[in-house]
């Protein structure tokens, strides 16, 4: 006997969904809008600050080759700001709605 389908409409239409895709995606917005604005300072600020990203900071490395590394580091900060957040609000919300689906689709699947 096949498994009862898992009725996705309701996990869409319940209201602690809709609470974690709202949050997840103003998160992630954010998160989206800073990282490609903190890209795009590299190459805008290169070609409007030329001087500036060539002062030397120690030996042959200059403020634009620091700038370039910390690309590097910030897409790294970036992740681990994310996974620090989905590992204390989001999963604990994604849990809760798994757990009560589990339990509805046990129900209708032993009646």
């Amino acid at each position: 006997m096949a498994p009862e389908p898992i009725d996705w409409a309701a996990i869409v239409a319940d209201p602690r969904f809709q609470l974690l895709h709202r949050r997840k995606t103003r998160f992630l917005a954010g998160l989206m809008v800073f990282s490609v604005a903190y890209f795009f300072l590299l190459p805008i600020g290169a070609v409007l600050y030329p001087g500036f990203y060539r002062l030397p900071v120690f030996g042959a490395v200059n403020v634009g080759l620091l700038l370039a590394f910390s690309e590097f580091v910030m897409a790294w900060l970036i992740a681990a700001l994310y996974l620090r957040r989905a590992n204390r609000e989001f999963d604990r919300l994604s849990e809760a709605i798994n757990a009560e689906i589990l339990v509805r689709h046990r129900q209708r699947g032993a009646a």
